[in-house]
């Protein structure tokens, strides 16, 4: 790790007893990741792996708009327009790394995903052991909206969601609120946010035998109805299709007005990433381990960057000019290579993700 990145400003790393507390400090961009933010975290995550004196870990964010956006897709933007694809790669390893290391970590990773966690968030929050959400919580995996993929293990916890959950929101890129993310297994517990700096006073507190879930129980409140629970049989009957044009034909045939506001969404999306995510959330949903879902996505992730102009197009739509108008490339699902999932998912990444 570069100097500049242990000490990076905007991630704050401090132990309290023997509390190990992260907060990503990046607010006026609702703390999005780059680089060195990842660095540092990974950072301390090594320091407090076999230190006595750190029995658990909190990640939170600073502010109040969420715990983090996502990574710094603007950045992203700039090295594939630079085409250096080398440092596309090495963020994206690097990320992926803490996103499997949060998963596996010997001790409990404690989250607040307090408002926005999107995307690159998605990939702290929702592999760690205790994951709260409060009223405030918007949680997504948005990535199709820019020509892109759910990555950041993402694609795993939306196979995994309830019925064909999953490729709802892997499709439509749709926020969840507390009671859905609990509902499809984003998050576990809803913590009014008035109530977090008591459970953080809590978890620094604490005493033999309370864990950091049993303490977290202490604050936990029942969350309402889950919409997507509502939802469930036009999205388990439309989204069960083998295609994204019969998803679309069959949420036509539904009556559910929400399934035709659905089908008139997915019509404006680039069909190139829509096609290949529906592909990956079903691939993930064969494959048990996160490490290799993470290599699966990560190969979409790199074919996508040096190969699909989609991608930079969506950025700069959504984030550079800043238009909302989108080309896509191709703009119909007719004018769709028959064989593009197959390319995507034999794309050959360079350098590989694992080199163990």
């Amino acid at each position: 790790m570069t100097d500049a990145a242990a000490s990076d400003p905007r991630v704050r790393v401090r132990v309290d007893r023997a509390l190990g507390h992260l907060t990503l400090d990046r607010p006026r961009a609702i703390n999005a990741l780059d680089l060195g933010m990842i660095q540092r975290l990974a950072a301390a995550l090594d320091a407090w792996e076999d230190d006595p004196g750190v029995d658990a870990v909190l990640l939170d964010g600073a502010g109040d708009r969420g715990l983090c956006a996502g990574g710094d897709v603007r950045g992203l933007y700039d090295q594939i327009v630079a085409g250096d694809v080398g440092e596309t790669a090495h963020f994206f390893r690097a990320e992926y790394a803490l996103n499997a290391r949060i998963a596996a970590y010997p001790k409990p990773v404690v989250v607040f995903a307090d408002g926005v966690t999107m995307g690159g968030g998605i990939g702290l929050a929702g592999h760690a052991a205790v994951r709260v959400v409060t009223e405030r919580s918007r949680l997504a995996m948005p990535e199709v909206r820019i020509g892109f993929t759910p990555d950041v293990g993402g694609s795993l916890l939306l196979a995994r969601a309830p019925g064909r959950v999953g490729e709802y929101l892997a499709l439509t890129g749709e926020s969840m609120d507390a009671a859905d993310a609990i509902y499809a297994g984003f998050a576990d517990h809803l913590v009014p946010s008035e109530r977090l700096d008591d459970l953080r006073d809590a978890l620094v507190s604490r005493a033999d035998p309370q864990t950091a879930t049993e303490l977290v129980l202490l604050f936990d409140e029942t969350a309402g109805p889950a919409r997507l629970e509502a939802a469930r049989p036009w999205i388990d009957g439309a989204f069960a299709a083998d295609s994204v044009g019969e998803i679309i034909g069959r949420l036509r045939g539904r009556a559910e007005p929400e399934a035709h506001a659905t089908a008139e969404l997915l019509e404006t999306l680039p069909p190139t990433a829509l096609a290949v995510t529906l592909a990956a959330v079903r691939a993930a949903r064969e494959q048990d381990e996160l490490r290799t879902v993470l290599a699966q996505e990560y190969g979409l992730v790199l074919w996508f960057a040096t190969t699909q102009p989609d991608l930079v197009e969506g950025i700069r739509a959504r984030l550079v000019h800043k238009d909302g108008a989108p080309t896509w490339t191709p703009a119909s699902r007719d004018d769709l290579a028959h064989d593009v999932v197959a390319r995507a998912f034999g794309f050959e990444p360079v350098p590989a993700l694992w080199t163990d």
